[in-house]
Formats: structure tokens, sequence, C-alpha cells
């Protein structure tokens, strides 16, 4: 008596070498539906629809098609036990001895934006799941397969005849299908759960009642932020990035690549920034590359020792001539030129990041362990906007000012609270980063940019909090900016107003806070 399979997928790669296989090699007859149906067909494979096999007919535009006892009781059979077999022989069920089933591709269809919550729903399957779940569950008498790159391993454990390698197949593939629909199910789960209203909540919560997270590893590393501590990386980072050259990425410089990410997708036009420990110490905007390269450098050029470097358009031989110089760790652009490469080669530990997709940043969400648990939020995506924003000073920002204000709010976002920024002419002066105190930050950006001799003179102020008193406005002051962005809101706004206008600087309020612990 031939074996069954029984073949109904979504993904269809590879369906037809397989079923022909199945068919004209191990003398397989082939129950499937619909879409899968018809491709075997097309190919001149004999099939037999599994709604004759029913007796049954596929309704409710194919919602109800195999979710009936003859194909469940085929796959839940045991053939050790002579009861189910009288009993699967009394209803006519037949055994089905192999199951590919492969989902609908409801990841793919919510992560589009535009996606409805009709389509969403449509595309949550019902019987591929419950099919899977029930030949794994049998996993002792059938083999299942979730997905096409199987399918190869399968052909090759039949013609094996080993019977203990093709068990240890079965429940190998018994364990990937129970991964994957706790997978599916999750995607789901999560996808309902950002649709519900909170009690407490007007608008819609993109936080679901409980959280799970599940991350495949890419690799160990070396060591943590220090040699005595263990890290690994999970997730998808290398769907991102792709690394040309260099030594294998450490746990400092995976958060470093990421600060730096962040901080390049605020900027359209060519732009450079050079981080350290996830500040940036130099960043700049010009008509080329190189341009903005040097302008950034010259904002401070010890602390780029060590450090990463990432622009925004294509690492030519000339810009990659003058990175050589310096010691930098990570250098990252969305195309190298073959002549920058070769230029690179020499420093073989030096390691090279190619962003896939350009270079900005992905994902919505954030989270960081504590003690007990981990915190999760949105990103600080919010891009600056001029519009938004509110003059509260007698006089006006000029044209320019209004430009570098913009400038170094987009920066400021991405500095270690408390964070300063001086800036002008789309580019840093002076940096200051992680102080105690609002107006120390400010001392620390002006004395880096002393030792960098810029002058301070007619640059602007940006700060990621507000002033809390007049003092840190006074120090930028008196340090020579002439116009200054924050959040406002402090209880002596009125104060920080009035000494912005005792001294003719003009100042903007955004009403949004930008904290970065």
């Amino acid at each position: 008596m031939s074996k069954l399979a029984l073949l109904s997928v979504f993904d269809k790669t590879g369906l037809v070498d397989f079923a022909r296989a199945l068919t004209e090699k191990h003398g397989y007859t082939i129950l499937s539906t619909g879409g899968s149906a018809r491709t075997l067909r097309d190919a001149d494979i004999e099939v037999s629809d599994v709604s004759e096999y029913t007796g049954f007919p596929e309704m409710m535009e194919g919602r109800v098609k195999t979710l009936h006892p003859k194909v469940h009781g085929g796959l839940l059979c045991r053939r050790d036990k002579p009861q189910h077999l009288a009993e699967a022989e009394k209803n006519g069920v037949s055994m089905i001895d192999l199951v590919a089933v492969n989902l609908y591709p409801f990841e793919q269809v919510t992560a589009n934006p535009n996606c409805s919550y009709e389509d969403a729903i449509e595309n949550i399957d019902i019987g591929g799941p419950s099919m899977l779940r029930s030949s794994a569950k049998n996993h002792a008498s059938v083999t299942v397969i979730c997905e096409p790159a199987d399918y190869d391993r399968v052909l090759k454990s039949i013609e094996s005849e080993d019977e203990a390698s093709q068990l240890n197949l079965r429940k190998e593939l018994a364990l990937k299908v129970y991964q994957r629909t706790s997978e599916y199910d999750k995607a789901i789960s999560d996808y309902l759960a950002n649709q519900q209203l909170e009690p407490d909540m007007e608008s819609i919560s993109g936080y679901p009642k409980n959280w799970e997270l599940k991350l495949p590893k890419i690799s160990n590393l070396r060591y943590g932020e220090n040699p005595h501590q263990q890290a690994a990386l999970y997730g998808s980072f290398f769907d991102v990035y792709d690394q040309l050259q260099g030594k294998e990425l450490s746990y400092n410089n995976i958060l470093d690549i990421s600060a730096a990410t962040y901080l390049i997708g605020e900027f359209e036009e060519a732009t450079v920034a050079i981080l350290k420990h996830t500040n940036p110490c130099g960043v700049a905007s010009a008509d080329t590359i190189l341009e903005a390269w040097h302008r950034a450098f010259e904002t401070d050029k010890q602390a780029p020792f060590g450090g990463i470097i990432i622009a925004n358009r294509t690492i030519d031989e000339e810009l990659a001539l003058v990175i050589k110089k310096i010691f930098c760790e990570v250098v990252i652009a969305p195309r190298f030129t073959d002549e920058a490469m070769a230029v690179f080669t020499s420093r073989k530990n030096l390691r090279l990041m190619v962003a896939k997709d350009g270079v900005g940043p992905d994902g919505l969400r954030e989270m960081r362990s504590v003690v007990g648990g981990i915190l999760i939020q949105d990103k600080d995506m919010k891009k600056a906007n001029a519009a938004e924003y509110r003059v509260v000073t007698e006089r006006q920002p000029t044209e320019d000012e209004w430009a570098s204000l913009l400038f170094g709010w987009r920066i400021v976002k991405h500095v270690k609270s408390n964070a300063i920024i001086y800036a002008g002419n789309k580019r840093t002066l002076g940096v200051g980063a992680g102080q105690m105190a609002r107006v120390d930050s400010s001392q620390v950006a002006v004395w880096k940019a002393g030792q960098a001799n810029l002058s301070l003179d007619g640059s602007i102020v940006a700060s990621d909090a507000f002033f809390p008193f007049p003092d840190g406005l006074i120090a930028a002051a008196d340090a020579g900016a002439t116009a200054a962005i924050q959040p406002g809101g402090s209880i002596k706004d009125q104060e920080v107003i009035k000494a912005a206008n005792e001294r003719g600087m003009a100042m903007v309020f955004t009403g949004v806070r930008h904290f970065r612990h």
C-alpha cells in the first residue's frame, strides 16, 4: 500500500520537485489543497484534493478545508495501538505519513504599516498550525515539514532506509514545528494586544500585557564591557550590517555602532559623526563628505582615538587616506569604493562595516535590563521641526541661527545627559556630556572648544533638558553663544528668559525633552 503525503503550503518554493520525488521515486500518493494542488497539477503531478478524501468541500473562502477528523485522525492515529487502527478503519481514516505545511505570512503582512486589521485577521492561519501540531505530536510515525529548506533532508532520509536516523530527523522536525508555531502564535498575540485599549489610556497601547522575547544567538563575544564579563550577541544585527574586514566585533563596538547609526539617521545631507563611548565628539554636515569629515574631526582631535566613525555617503580613496592616519576601531558607511578598500587593507584590524540599507535607525522600541526585569520604551525618534517650536525671547533667531539651532538639536539628543552642545554653521564646536550639573556640562563643552582652538563667538547652545537656573544660559552667553534651544518647562523659565533678553540672545523652546541615560 502506498504511503500518503499531505502537501498544503503557502510558500511553494521547491514544492514541485519535492512532490515529484515523493511520487516517482518513493511511491507516495499526494493529498493537497487549493493553490498547492493547482501548482502540482500544472506540473503534471497526480494529486487528490483533501475535499475528495474527506467528502467535505472547502468552504467559507478556504477558512475550512483541512479541519476534519479524516485529516487529523490520519495524523494522530498511533500505529502501535490496535484500538486506534480499528477506529480508523471503521471511519474510513487513512494513515498520513508525511505532511508539508507552511503558514500564511502573518508576520510579513502585519509588518506593512498600511496593513488593515481585516487583512491581518485573514492572514491568521488555522488549518496549517493545526496540521503541523497534530503531525508533530505523532512524530513517532509522521514526518512533518514546516519549511522548504528541509525537503532535501527528508528525501535523503527516506532513501537511506535507516529507521533510527529517520526517527531522529522526525524528532528534530517536530521540535522545529513547535518552535515555529510558538513564534507564529506570539506574533499574532502581540499584534492583537497592540490593538487593545488599556483601561487607563485613551489611545491604543503599543505594549502587550505580557512581553516575551525570543532571539537567535548570532555569536559568543570575546567578553562584555570588560574582560571578566561574558557576553553574546542575539537577534538580527548582521541583517543590518555587513562586516567587510577587521577583527570580530566586541560588545562595546556593537554599542557604539548602534549609537552611531541612530545619530546619523538624523541627517540627509552629507554628514560625518565621530563617537566615543556612544557619545558624539564631533559631527558636521557639508557639501562633500570629505569636508564634513574635516569639520567633524576639528571639534575634538583627541577623543576619536579608538572611536567610531560613521558617514552617510560613500567613502572614497581620498577620505580613506585621511581616516587611515588616525587610530579608530570601526568605520561605517553605506559603501566603500574599491580604492578605499585597498587603502584600508594595511589596517587589518580596522573593522569596516557597510549598512545594507544605507545608514539610519531601525525598529521602534528599545529595552534595558533592570533589577528583576526589563524596561521597554519607544525609541526617541522625534525629529527636529521648527514649526512646532516657540521663540520666547524678545529677539527672533536669524536665519543662520535657526539652521544652527536645528543642527544642534538633532545632535544633543544623542549625547548622555546632562547634555550641552555648542554648534554653528552645521558643525559641532563643543560637546559636554554626562555631567551631574548642566552648568558643568556647559563648562566642559567650552573647555573642549578651547582645546580645539574653536571660537564660540556667534555659536548656538543646545540643551537636552531645561535650564533649571539662569547660570547655565549665562555661562553660554559668556562663552559667545547668541542663541539657545531647550525644552523649557522649568519653574525658573521666566528668570532664564530674562537673562537671555538682557544679553540680547534669542531662545527657542521645543517643548520636547531628550534625556539619554
